[in-house]
């Protein structure tokens, strides 16, 4: 049995932050989000939450080295000492670089690195929908194609890092909630990745 150290990686829309908080719960390890960890450091009022407000009060967005600052921080807790799952950390190439060190360092390296595959299309329709749902004003289709850009070019390049390391599972990612979690589980266990036996 291999621990679950694992990422999940995909476009805004590709449903990520739903399967991740799945995934995670379902294997018995955080699902840690870094919009999650950012309020939750701001919340706690310590001072690397206050780094952090202070950021986005300024409208900027959180630096590299901060943002794996406040991930470290996470993944130092006890809940994460068996597994994690990593949603929006490393979101570029500087981030993977930053996170190799500290799981060298450790001796812990990632497990698997899902990758949540659906087309642009899809991702638009779906953060469309979630908009008109939520009375969202901000989520016009230029800003959503603008994000998703933004992903395709920082963000994504890092699977090919991960390609080279034979760490990336592609799955496909349209589908009802079950069944895309049922495919990323079949993939997680074919790398010795499964649920913890009941106790």
């Amino acid at each position: 049995m291999q621990a679950a150290r694992l990422l999940i990686v995909g476009p805004q829309g590709s449903g990520k932050g739903t399967q991740g908080a799945r995934i995670g719960d379902l294997l018995g390890v955080p699902a840690i989000s870094t919009g999650d960890v950012f309020r939750a450091a701001i919340k706690d009022g310590s001072e690397l939450g206050a780094k952090v407000q202070s950021v986005i009060d300024a409208g900027d967005l959180v630096s590299d080295d901060l943002t794996f600052e406040v991930v470290r921080d996470r993944l130092q807790q006890p809940d994460a000492a068996g597994g994690f799952l990593l949603d929006g950390f490393p979101r570029n190439l500087v981030q993977v670089g930053l996170l190799d060190r500290y799981l060298a360092e450790r001796d812990e390296p990632l497990t698997a690195v899902i990758e949540l595959g659906v087309a642009r299309a899809v991702s638009i329709a779906r953060i469309a929908e979630r908009a008109r749902e939520q009375g969202r004003t901000d989520d016009t289709e230029d800003a959503i194609a603008k994000r998703l850009s933004i992903y395709e070019r920082e963000t994504a390049p890092i699977l090919d890092v991960y390609r080279e390391r034979g760490l990336v599972d592609t799955i496909d990612g349209v589908g009802s909630l079950e069944t895309v979690t049922a495919r990323i589980l079949g993939a997680l266990a074919a790398r010795g990745i499964a649920r913890p036996a009941a106790a």
